[in-house]
């Protein structure tokens, strides 16, 4: 990946928030120091009952999460996240290979898995398909509206974009914003 392409995927993550959830302490101060570099704000949580607090008051775009820790660990965190944000991006970020946890992980419906030690690509890799799954999602929530126009007014549009060869919309576009000028 070149360096343009890292400038342009930082300018992309510097808009978002994430949650780390890592109990081993070198760990998660690793991650998030190194994501720190990289989104606008990271909160670090040590478990996953403070996590869940944190998560409800801060409600990051994107949470990192280990899969195995004391208490709740990161599949049953995932789970109770999902019943808050159905849509919420969650990465696990585990040393596991246990088989049987990453399947249930993939049934609460993680957004992606990435297997510990982490390296710079990896991450580069991680944070390039965050940025295309939250660019995907802004596109499908993008949300469109109608507007009921008198007839007569509808009929000085229709002609004013046949006349300049653009569309109907570009026509009320340029008049809601004379107005709102």
């Amino acid at each position: 990946m070149s360096n343009v392409d890292l400038i342009q995927l930082t300018e992309e993550t510097k808009k978002l928030s994430s949650m780390v959830v890592e109990d081993e302490k070198v760990a998660n101060e690793l991650l998030s120091s190194t994501f720190k570099n990289f989104f606008a704000s990271v909160k670090s949580c040590f478990n996953g009952k403070e996590a869940l607090e944190a998560y409800k008051t801060s409600m990051p775009d994107i949470v990192f999460v280990d899969i195995i820790m004391a208490g709740m660990d990161g599949i049953e965190l995932s789970r109770k996240i999902r019943e808050i944000s159905p849509n919420q991006i969650i990465i696990v970020i585990s040393a596991s290979n246990d088989i049987e946890k990453i399947s249930e992980s993939i049934e609460v419906g993680v957004n992606s898995f990435i297997q510990k030690p982490i390296d710079t690509k990896k991450i580069v890799e991680l944070l390039s398909s965050i940025v295309s799954m939250i660019n995907k999602k802004k596109k499908i929530e993008t949300k469109t509206f109608s507007i009921s126009l008198p007839l007569d007014l509808y009929e000085t549009v229709n002609e004013n974009a046949k006349a300049e060869s653009i569309s109907k919309n570009a026509v009320i576009i340029r008049a809601l914003r004379n107005f709102y000028e």
